[in-house]
C-alpha cells in the first residue's frame, strides 16, 4: 500500500502498511551503462578519498580539517583562525553552488557523489551480495530460523562491515587530526594515546550502524538535503523521472495482441532496483537520490520489448508534459550571477592573502614621549604577528617614512611555523615633522628582500 499512487505519499517506503516497523529492502543490481559509469566514478571519489590524507603539497597534507588545533589545509595552503572570514565566503559560495546545481540536476549529487551511497552501494551491498546472495536469497536468509549456515554467513558479513567501517574511521581521523600523528597513534602502545583510540572505536561503531542498520534512512530521514528539493526544484529541473505521457496506461504485453496500451508494462523493476524502495513512477520524491538505477532497469526492459529507451530518464515536468527542451531561466541566471560574484571576492582575498597577520596597537595607558635631547618624540607600540606559512620566517619591520625610527624594547626577529611573535618598540620621529595631533604611518614586513604585509597605525603628538 505505501508505494500505491494514491498512498504514497502519506507513508515512508520502509515502514510496513501499518507504520510500526521498518521494512527492509533488498534491492536489485542491474548492471546497465549507467551503473558502470557510476561505478567507475564511485572507485575513483574512493581512491581520491583513501589517497588524500597521504598526499602532501608543499610540505602540508593535502586536505586536512584539523579543529582541534585550528588549522585547516587544502590543497597545500594552510588557513588559520585568522582566516575565518575566508571560510564563511567559501561555505556561502559552496551553498549557492549546491542549490545551483539542484535547481538545475535536482538530487543528482546524492546518487553518484555522495560517500554515504558510495560506500554503501559500491562496498557494503556487493559484500552483502556476495556473502548472502540475491533479493530473493537475502530475505529468505532474514526470515529463516538460526542454522550454523546462517550463522556463519551473517557472523561473515557483519566481521567484514566492522573491518571496512574500521578502515574508514582511520580515514576519517587522518582528515581531522592528520595522517601523521593518525600513523603514530596506531604504531604506539594504546596507553599513550587512550583518547585517540576511543575516538577511532566511537566512530567504527558510528560508521557499522550507519551503513548495516541505518542505510537509506540516511539519505530518507537524517540528511536536510533531500528536504530542500521541495524549495529549490521547478518544472524546468533535470531529474530522475517517469514519462507518465508515453507510459500511461500500464498494461502487461501478451505476445502477438496489438497493444493499445502505453509503453510501461508494470514489471515493478524499476521499484525492486531502487536502494530507497520507492515507485518512481509516482512522481518527484522526497526519497529519490537520482542514482539511475530505475533508469537502467527500464532501459533493459524497454530494448526485450523493442521499444525506445529512456522511458524513465533525466528529464524535466515541462518536457514530459508540454515537449519543452531545457533553457535558462531567470532563477538560474540569478545564482549563477551571486555564485560569480562570491567566488570573485574570494578569488581576490585569495590571491592578496598576506603571510603573515601583523596586528599593530599604541600600548595601553601611554600618550607620547617627548625626547628634547635629540627633538624627537616618540609612541610605544605592541605588535603581534602570525605566521601563516608552512615554514619558519625571518623578518623585519622596515618604515615607509625614512625619518622614522625604531627602537625595540621585546625584540625578535623570526617566527616559527604557525608560531606568533609578540615586538614591544618605540617609533620615534623627529619632532618637526609632526604636522597634526595625529598622523597615519605605514609599514611593510619585509622576509628575505620581499615584503610579505604592510599595516599601519596611528602616531599621536603634538603638532609642530
Amino acid at each position: 500500500m505505501s508505494q500505491s499512487p494514491i498512498h504514497f505519499r502519506d507513508q515512508l517506503s520502509t515502514l510496513t502498511d501499518d507504520g510500526k516497523r521498518r521494512q527492509w529492502l533488498y534491492p536489485k543490481v542491474i548492471k546497465g551503462k549507467l551503473f558502470k559509469n557510476r561505478s567507475a566514478l564511485s572507485y575513483l571519489l574512493l581512491g581520491l578519498l583513501f589517497a588524500a590524507p597521504f598526499l602532501h603539497i608543499n610540505g602540508e597534507q593535502l586536505v586536512l580539517l584539523n579543529v582541534l588545533e585550528r588549522k585547516f589545509v587544502f590543497f597545500g595552503i594552510i588557513f588559520w583562525p585568522q582566516d575565518f572570514y575566508l571560510f564563511v565566503l567559501a561555505l556561502l559560495s559552496l551553498l549557492v553552488f549546491i542549490v545551483l546545481f539542484t535547481v538545475v540536476f535536482g538530487r543528482v549529487f546524492c546518487g553518484w557523489i555522495c560517500p554515504q551511497t558510495i560506500f554503501m552501494e559500491m562496498v557494503f551491498r556487493k559484500i552483502e551480495i556476495w556473502i548472502e546472495g540475491g533479493p530473493s536469497q537475502r530475505k529468505k536468509l532474514d526470515t529463516a530460523p538460526l542454522t550454523a549456515g546462517k550463522v556463519f554467513k551473517k557472523t561473515l558479513k557483519h566481521g567484514l562491515f566492522l573491518c571496512i567501517s574500521f578502515l574508514i574511521a582511520n580515514i576519517f581521523l587522518a582528515y581531522i587530526i592528520s595522517a601523521t600523528t593518525l600513523i603514530t597513534i596506531i604504531t604506539e602502545p594504546i596507553s599513550m594515546h587512550l583518547s585517540g583510540f576511543i575516538s577511532i572505536c566511537v566512530f567504527t561503531i558510528v560508521f557499522y550502524l550507519v551503513f548495516s542498520h541505518m542505510r537509506e534512512l540516511v539519505c530518507t530521514v537524517v540528511c536536510p538535503y533531500g528536504r530542500l528539493q521541495g524549495v529549490l526544484l521547478d518544472n524546468q529541473s533535470i531529474i530522475v523521472a517517469y514519462d507518465y505521457e508515453r507510459g500511461e496506461p500500464r498494461e502487461k504485453r501478451v505476445k502477438g495482441a496489438q497493444n493499445i496500451a502505453g509503453d510501461c508494462i508494470d514489471c515493478k523493476l524499476c521499484v525492486d532496483v531502487c536502494p530507497t524502495g520507492i515507485d518512481i513512477r509516482n512522481g518527484t520524491q522526497m526519497e529519490c537520490v537520482n542514482c539511475t538505477a530505475c533508469i537502467d532497469a527500464c532501459d533493459m526492459v524497454m530494448e526485450k520489448i523493442q521499444r525506445p529507451v529512456r522511458l524513465i530518464g533525466f528529464k524535466s515536468e515541462d518536457e514530459i508534459k508540454y515537449k519543452k527542451s531545457f533553457f535558462i531561466n531567470k532563477r538560474i541566471y540569478a545564482y549563477s550571477a551571486v555564485l560569480v560574484i562570491l567566488l570573485s571576492v574570494l578569488s581576490y582575498l585569495m590571491v592578496s592573502r598576506s603571510a603573515v597577520k601583523t596586528t599593530i596597537l599604541r600600548a595601553g595607558g601611554t600618550l607620547y614621549q617627548m625626547r628634547d635631547k635629540d627633538q624627537t618624540v616618540s609612541n610605544l607600540y605592541n605588535a603581534e604577528l602570525i605566521n601563516k606559512t608552512n615554514h619558519a620566517l625571518k623578518f623585519n619591520i622596515v618604515p615607509d617614512d625614512r625619518n622614522l625610527k625604531i627602537q625595540y624594547i621585546q625584540h625578535q626577529d623570526s617566527i616559527g611555523y604557525g608560531g606568533v611573535a609578540k615586538i614591544t618598540f618605540f617609533i620615534i620621529m623627529p619632532q618637526r615633522d609632526v604636522k597634526a595631533y595625529k598622523t597615519l604611518l605605514t609599514f611593510r614586513l619585509v622576509s628575505d628582500g620581499k615584503t610579505i604585509d604592510t599595516f599601519e597605525t596611528t602616531f599621536i603628538a603634538p603638532a609642530n
